[in-house]
Order: structure tokens, then sequence, then C-alpha cells
């Protein structure tokens, strides 16, 4: 079992910027590919950008693509979303998530694929 802890969200005007974290614990001795996903009110949960078990290999939606970077400190059993320019659309409830994989380049951009997920953390951008 792993347990993801998301934290770094809060509001932020429009053209800001956030980082957020998503620590891992738990059976952290096995790698993981990890995922960045966001909720806005009333919608599905979207994928917004995913990482390589060995962080080497990245891949972002088209929204938001140029904007944020995803990073994996697997020393440190974190994963990073720096997301700057913000925009009053990426308001939402960003969940990290964490896939057993056995293959450390590659990386999934499905919710259905991954296997944990954090609580949560919420992110509102003000215009």
């Amino acid at each position: 079992q792993v347990q993801l802890v998301e934290s770094g969200g809060g509001l932020v005007q429009a053209g800001g910027s956030v980082r957020l974290s998503c620590a891992a614990s738990g059976r952290t001795s096995i790698s993981y590919a990890m995922g960045w996903f966001r909720q806005a009110p009333g919608k599905e949960r979207e994928f917004a950008a995913a990482i390589s078990r060995n962080g080497g290999n990245t891949y972002y939606s088209e929204s938001v693509e140029g904007r944020f970077t995803i990073s994996k400190d697997n020393a440190e059993n974190t994963v990073y979303l720096q997301m700057n320019s913000l925009r009053p659309e990426d308001t939402a409830v960003y969940y990290c998530a964490a896939k057993r994989a056995t293959n450390s380049r590659v990386l999934f951009t499905r919710s259905y694929d991954y296997d944990y997920w954090g609580q949560g953390t919420q992110v509102t951008v003000s215009s």
C-alpha cells in the first residue's frame, strides 16, 4: 500500500504560479509512475500531467502544456507540479496518483491505470 498526500494548493491570481507537492509513504521501495489529474466543479476528472518511474519521460495535456511542469524526486518519494501562468479555468481540485510500473520509462494518462490516489488539494485562480 502507498499513501499519497498532496499539498501546496491555495488561492492565486491569474498569471501567478503555484507548486504542488505529493509525498508518498508506505511501500515506497517499489517505484511508481506518477500523474496529476484535476477535477473542476461539475466536470469529470481530467488528466493534466504524467511522469515515468525514472523521471525521464513526461507528458502533458494540451490545456497545460507549456505552463505546467511535472517532476519527481525518487530519493524523497515526492512528485511535484509546477504551475505557471495560471488561468481561472485551471481552478480545480488537483489529485496525484501512483501506478506501480515495471518499466521505468512508461507513463500513464488514463485515470483507471492508476493504483493509488491522494485526497486532493484545491487550487483556485482568481481573475
